[in-house]
């Protein structure tokens, strides 16, 4: 079979990588590869699939159905490992090889076409933010990952850039990063975060109803990892006439219903919208930019 990469994770990693890299040029050998050394049958490349890597549709030698991810190491795979690695399947996906070679994952096969996002709005809420309460644990002492403070600190590097070069959205950055600043003077806990959570990446499953994947692991406060889930399906919330009236009320119910402080969640949501308002404009998806940053006006 030929493991030709989607459209979708080409762009992305062009976004990611734009000088360019060999990761894709042997994509298809090293998928060849890991499926011959595990045995594996191949059903299909999931399309669209993800955006930092390739995902497989195989069964194992022995028939079970699963997954084989492949993803280049400034995916942080090995992260992802230790961290699906230390939930040991509660709330999320479950590794099927705790070892294998770097940046090589095969996990559980959960039903990769039906998301929490199939749900009506508020019931997909609700069911994504139970799947997220499970992942905040304590994290595990011997695996170095990244924390809040560092992975927004080069975001906020690359912000303030970019407001320097388009000074309409310096505003929105410098509150952004004044927020930012407030919120690490005292942050409440230190728990193993998803990182990129939102209702795409909780998927059906058979052992549980709603399984999260596909985390980018950081160690910081539980407000970080839900101020994402605040700002899903922005595109319907701007074509709302109550749009800015709606968020606040998502904040306050999504804050309620996790026990987490409402203006630190307010804090981080603004934060990450402005972030990836303003790195959507720098890498050209400029209708992406105009709804985040609209969003986070409402903040």
């Amino acid at each position: 079979m030929v493991f030709e990469p989607p459209k979708r994770l080409v762009r992305a990693l062009g976004e990611t990588a734009p000088d360019g890299d060999d990761w894709l040029e042997k994509l298809p050998e090293a998928a060849q590869q890991a499926v011959a050394l595990r045995e594996l049958t191949v059903e299909r490349v999931q399309v669209p699939g993800g955006r930092s890597s390739l995902v497989v549709l195989v069964r194992t030698a022995d028939g079970t159905p699963a997954v084989l991810k492949l993803a280049p190491g400034r995916a942080r795979p090995e992260a992802e490992r230790a961290a699906l690695a230390h939930w040991a399947g509660r709330g999320a996906v479950q590794l099927l090889e705790p070892f294998s070679a770097e940046g090589v994952l095969l996990l559980e096969r959960l039903h990769p076409d039906v998301s929490v996002r199939s749900l009506p709005e508020a019931k997909a809420l609700l069911e994504a933010a139970g799947t997220l309460r499970r992942l905040w644990v304590a994290p595990p002492a011997d695996f170095p990952f990244e924390t809040v403070a560092d992975r927004t600190g080069r975001q906020a590097e690359a912000m303030r850039a970019r407001a320097q070069a388009d000074p309409e959205v310096a505003p929105l950055v410098d509150l952004a990063l004044a927020a930012r600043e407030e919120l690490l003077a005292a942050p409440p806990e230190h728990r193993l975060l998803h990182g990129t959570f939102r209702q795409s990446k909780v998927l059906g499953a058979e052992r549980m109803p709603w399984l999260a994947v596909g985390p980018d692991p950081v160690i910081g406060e539980c407000a970080f990892d839900l101020a994402r889930l605040v700002r899903d399906r922005v595109e319907d919330l701007i074509a709302q006439p109550s749009g800015a009236a709606t968020t606040r009320r998502r904040v306050k119910r999504l804050a309620e219903s996790l026990d987490v402080d409402q203006e630190r969640l307010r804090g981080w949501t603004l934060f990450r919208a402005v972030e990836s308002g303003v790195r959507a404009g720098r890498v050209g998806r400029p209708r992406d930019a105009e709804l985040l940053l609209e969003f986070a006006s409402w903040l």
